[in-house]
């Protein structure tokens, strides 16, 4: 139990805090589109936000290697708006903001390129901001937790290892 304690409350101190910030842009259509059409793009739009040609058109922006946007940029739409939320995370608040925003800026020239053949632009509606707080949980709360959860498998185990009397009750009845 007590490895268990000692384990969790080792993640707990030395786990570094997570930060994110999260962007969003908007599908737009142009004068012969219409919103259903916008709301397909965003979807299709969503998909590519982190390939790599949209991350490369970021990287130089964002002060990171495309390795890094791959792991600390993730994208999500929404089913019913034609809406793209890109969420950078980081280990300082500032880079996840930057990261954020960097690849959200290069998705909409990756958009402008097509935007005759689509029929929709993309546009920022919300910039990321720095976060505040950490994302991740607080070093006390990962260290309660991990403590909580080794002092739980070491019940367990306690409970599920054989007791010494029946071990010694077994040994006497093989022995005769």
């Amino acid at each position: 139990m007590l490895t268990g304690l000692l384990a969790g409350g080792a993640y707990g101190m030395f786990t570094p805090a997570r930060y994110t910030a999260t962007s969003y842009v908007a599908v737009v259509p142009g004068k012969n589109g219409d919103s259903v059409t916008a709301l397909g793009f965003a979807q299709a739009y969503g998909r590519i936000a982190t390939d790599t040609a949209v991350l490369a058109g970021a990287q130089q922006e964002a002060g990171v290697p495309v390795a890094t946007l791959q792991s600390g940029v993730e994208a999500a739409t929404s089913p019913d708006a034609p809406m793209i939320e890109i969420t950078g995370s980081a280990s300082g608040a500032d880079k996840a903001a930057e990261m954020a925003n960097a690849v959200a800026r290069s998705l909409a020239r990756v958009a402008g390129d097509s935007a005759k053949d689509t029929g929709v632009e993309l546009t920022a509606f919300s910039r990321a901001r720095a976060p505040r707080e950490p994302g991740s949980p607080s070093p006390a709360l990962s260290t309660a937790v991990g403590g909580s959860a080794g002092v739980l498998l070491g019940a367990l185990a306690l409970l599920v290892r054989p007791r010494r009397e029946e071990a010694a009750v077994a040994g006497e009845g093989t022995a005769r």
